[in-house]
This record gives structure tokens, sequence and C-alpha cells, in this order.
């Protein structure tokens, strides 16, 4: 029995509120699939716990083993990146790919929190210590992050293994900031990074794809980018780009803020030790 025969079946015995939720399932799979536990719980006009609610009562652990199970179960069409297809050419993939990163600039750009940027320069500043969290995909970006940030002299790491990120963030303290990094804001490993480094009294800012995420709501500083893309499908294109872009203007304001006369000898140095690597 798939997802949604079994959600078809367990209906009659649901509760009203969680039968909203059945309903919005089955009418609007995608919005689910591509949703926070949140999104749906509002689109459904209920609350958090009742789709938490309705999940056990299908038996399954909790609101991702759904989205999972839709992902499956979903027919797939022949579209495999929004407005690409299968049998699309290699040039006309290059458009689309190139015209999805150019609208994610210009959206990112329109939308983006200036004020809250500021913030996030601000804290970074006044911190003596940063660190990067990241799973998958986004435990790339946090690397990269790691590998710009720790030239200025202020203490420095990146992780993308959870058991290490907990760890970490739970030694932290309030002069410390902590860097999650979430295209889809509800990875269950970051989520718990988050929480637990802003109960030491870290800063948690947050290099987000979605403003009302679940890690949102552990962080001092959600900081969103926008892209449009399907996610439990392939990975995100423009939406890593953005926060790459994004992680890159905190660094420049970050660095003209912090780098004095001693700071600029330390990036000389690390420029001519790099130098000795080229043929």
């Amino acid at each position: 029995m798939d997802i949604f025969e079994t959600i078809r079946s367990e209906m009659p015995t649901m509760r009203k509120s969680e039968q909203k939720v059945a309903d919005l399932v089955l009418r609007s799979p995608d919005v689910v699939m591509n949703g926070s536990i949140s999104e749906a719980a509002t689109l459904a006009e209920t609350s958090d716990p009742t789709v938490v609610r309705f999940c056990k009562q299908l038996g399954l652990k909790g609101f991702m083993e759904l989205k999972l199970r839709l992902a499956s179960a979903h027919p797939i069409d022949k579209t495999v990146l929004e407005d690409i297809t299968e049998t699309d050419s290699v040039n006309s993939i290059f458009t689309n790919v190139m015209r999805s990163v150019v609208e994610a600039v210009s959206s990112t750009e329109r939308g983006m929190d200036r004020r809250m940027l500021e913030d996030a320069v601000d804290t970074m500043v006044a911190a003596t210590r940063w660190e990067f969290y990241g799973m998958g995909g986004s435990g790339v970006i946090a690397l990269d992050a790691h590998h710009k940030f720790f030239r200025l002299g202020v203490s420095c790491v990146a992780y993308n293994d959870s058991h290490m990120q907990v760890m970490s963030a739970a030694q932290l303290d309030e002069n410390a900031v902590a860097v999650v990094i979430s295209h889809s804001g509800a990875t269950k490993d970051i989520i718990e990074s988050a929480e637990i480094a802003k109960k030491t009294g870290a800063k948690v800012i947050g290099i987000l794809g979605k403003k009302n995420s679940e890690v949102a709501k552990h962080c001092d500083i959600p900081l969103c980018v926008s892209s449009r893309e399907i996610a439990l499908r392939l990975a995100p294109k423009a939406g890593r780009l953005m926060q790459l872009a994004l992680l890159d203007t905190l660094f420049v304001a970050v660095a003209m803020r912090l780098v004095n006369e001693e700071g600029f000898d330390r990036l000389d140095k690390v420029k001519r030790a790099l130098l000795g690597k080229i043929i």
C-alpha cells in the first residue's frame, strides 16, 4: 500500500484537525514534499504537533519520512529541473541553468534584509570564534567558508559531521558565532546543532533557503537566499551559488572591519605561501 492509499484508509479514524492535513497532502503533495512542517501546518490551518500526530497515525517516524514517502510515491514526470526535461539539448539546459542563476541573483538582492545583514557582520566582528556547520552539499559550502574566514586571524573551524557539530557546539559561549547552512532548513542534524549552540549563549547565524524553516526558529539572524528549485530530486544549484555569494559578502564586509596593518601582513604571508605552489 503506497502512502496515498494509506492516508485514504486511515482518514476515517483521524481527528478533524488531522484530516485537514490529510486533505492537504492528497490535494497538494508537491507543496508538502518541498515545504517545512510549519508551512504544512499553516496551509492545513492546524498546528505543527497535529502534523506530527498525522505522521504517527500513518506509522511514520515523523514529517521527514512523510516527505520521503511522498517523493517516492508521487508520479515523476519528464521534468527533472523546473523547466528542463530529459529530451532538452545541452544548449537548452545551459541556457535554462544560467537564467535560473540570474533570476536567483536578482531575487536574492531584492529580498535580502539589509538590516539583518548588517547585524550578521557586526556579530561576526565582535566574536572571538566562528564555526560553520553544514551537511551534504551545505557541508561543502561550510568548508568553503572556513577556507576564506580562517585567514582573518579569528579562531575558525567548519564541521560537516553531525557528531563533531554537536560536540563543538556544546562548548561554545557568548563570544562565539555558529553559522548554520541549510538550503531546505529542515535538516535534523543542523536543527540540533543550532539549538545546542544557542543554548550556550553563542549567536547563531543561518544561511538558509526558507524564511519560515525549522532551522530559522533557532537562529538569531536568519539570512535567506532566493531560488526556485525542486527539493528531494536533484541538489540545489542556484540556491547553492546564492549561499556562496552571501558568505562572500559576509567575508568581505567582516574583513574590511577587522583587517588592520597586521592583518594585511598576515594576508600577504598567505598569498606568498600560495605563490610557492605555482609552477
